[in-house]
């Protein structure tokens, strides 16, 4: 019977779920779900009864497969609304966004070297089931951050005078050169607070490490001409920051929720909020997930940058 704060998790949880239902429903589909999206709800709802009969290797295997589903069906969905989706028109990103998120994962890993936040249980003790593991589940992470934002994106609603959330165009917001340096500095202050104090100290600062990373690559991707958040403001277009705003609470609590279940999983060790666990995550732990969002699409646009396979926009 599960207690009263993961009653709670699973009502959040299926509410989130339940919105993004409603706003698929409701949105008009311009062709019938695809059938790699079919393939997703099988893979997904296969791997649940499996993982709950206690069947190896799903049992290990558990959160990279529900997170290959997931994408599969999130992208289907992308594709029934849009008729346009990264798997089905251009696979080669998606293999670029799963490549490159085990690098830009391992970032964060190496600073919970020192900040000792979370750790894994449950990992194979042989060291290639576990690379495995450890390899096919960082690689969902970037992927499933963007297919969930182009999501969001395709279900918010359009209002009469244009895409929802996009509001005038004299209310655009051109940051200043001087305001986009203060914002990085601000950003690499907070990259290297974390690894400057005791360590004792440092295990509190974790916020500072999820919000530094877009602090910092977004102005820059920004002077680079490269996409951007602070880019769309500049020109009155809102709509891909609150969807990977959404991205990130929508991930985080799926994250949080199949992790739960899982038997190779993560548990969280930060020395605070410990009594208001939700799932596995003390509760205010759920709200860095949005700028968690922000990081995955600034940190992969400058990386695919540097490697050639993003251009310049302007």
């Amino acid at each position: 019977m599960p207690d009263a704060r993961t009653t709670l998790g699973l009502a959040l949880t299926a509410a989130t779920v339940a919105l993004l239902f409603l706003g698929y429903f409701r949105a008009r589909r311009l062709r019938a779900f695809p059938a790699h999206g079919w393939l997703g709800w099988l893979a997904l709802l296969s791997a649940e009864a499996l993982l709950f009969a206690r069947i190896a290797p799903v049992t290990t295997y558990f959160t990279p497969i529900a997170w290959s589903s997931y994408i599969l069906v999130a992208d289907a969905a992308v594709l029934a609304l849009t008729n346009r989706s990264r798997l089905n028109d251009a696979p080669i990103v998606v293999a670029r966004l799963a490549l490159l998120s085990i690098p830009l994962w391992l970032i964060f890993e190496a600073y919970n070297l020192r900040l000792q936040n979370w750790t894994y249980v449950g990992v194979p003790s042989a060291w290639p089931a576990a690379l495995l593991g450890y390899g096919w589940s960082f690689a969902t992470i970037t992927p499933a951050v963007f297919e969930t934002a182009d999501l969001v994106q395709a279900v918010l609603p359009a209002s009469p005078a244009g895409p929802a959330l996009e509001p005038a165009q004299d209310s655009a917001r051109k940051i200043s050169r001087p305001a986009e340096t203060v914002l990085m500095i601000s950003g690499a202050a907070c990259l290297i607070v974390p690894l400057l104090v005791p360590q004792h100290q440092a295990s509190f600062l974790f916020a500072l490490v999820w919000s530094g990373f877009a602090l910092l690559l977004d102005p820059l991707n920004h002077r680079l001409g490269l996409p951007s958040f602070l880019g769309d403001l500049a020109e009155d277009m809102r709509r891909r920051l609150y969807g990977f705003l959404l991205a990130g609470w929508v991930c985080g609590w799926l994250w949080e929720f199949w992790n739960y279940w899982a038997n190779a999983k993560w548990l969280y060790i930060f020395p605070m909020f410990q009594r208001w666990k939700i799932f596995e995550m003390p509760a205010p732990g759920f709200f860095g997930f949005l700028p968690f969002a922000l990081d995955c699409f600034a940190m992969y646009v400058t990386a695919a940058w540097l490697l050639g396979w993003v251009k310049r926009v302007k």
